[in-house]
């Protein structure tokens, strides 16, 4: 397995993107996702439930797109960079097997005594470029000088 390549708060600068992470959900994730999550909710799975809930299929769950976000976060920041804060607001549906992207963006940095903290604005959009997940996330990284 690679290492990921770290990450430093100098590194940083307001506006920059954060890499973004771009995901097919399958049917078989999301059913790995409702045990992984012990979530079983069957609009998750159960496709004629999910017609009975005004859904023409099974839909993404919530948590699986707060999850790739994190992702997003992680494969950006390398093993000593730290999710501090993790916020998620589910705003529209994604169906399975449409490709959904992972966005952010760098909005604040400031030091905390003697933690070093970049605030995120980051996102999950449809292939049509719709916003279907919103939120916000603290990272503490490491600093070169410390």
């Amino acid at each position: 397995m690679a290492t990921r390549p770290q990450l430093w708060y100098e590194d940083i600068e307001v506006g920059a993107d954060v890499p973004p992470l771009a995901k097919v959900p399958t049917t078989i994730a999301l059913a790995k996702y409702c045990g992984a999550a012990y979530d079983f909710s069957p609009i998750h799975f159960d496709e004629p439930y999910a017609r009975t809930r005004g859904q023409e299929t099974v839909i993404v769950q919530g948590f699986f797109k707060a999850a790739c976000l994190g992702q997003m976060l992680t494969d950006w920041i390398g093993p000593k960079g730290w999710v501090k804060k993790f916020t998620a607001k589910y705003q529209r549906v994604n169906l399975p097997h449409e490709p959904m992207t992972c966005r952010g963006k760098v909005t604040r940095k400031h030091v905390d005594g003697e933690s070093y903290l970049v605030d995120v604005e980051m996102w999950v959009e449809n292939d049509q470029g719709e916003v279907s997940t919103a939120g916000t996330a603290t990272i503490l990284l490491p600093c070169r000088e410390t």
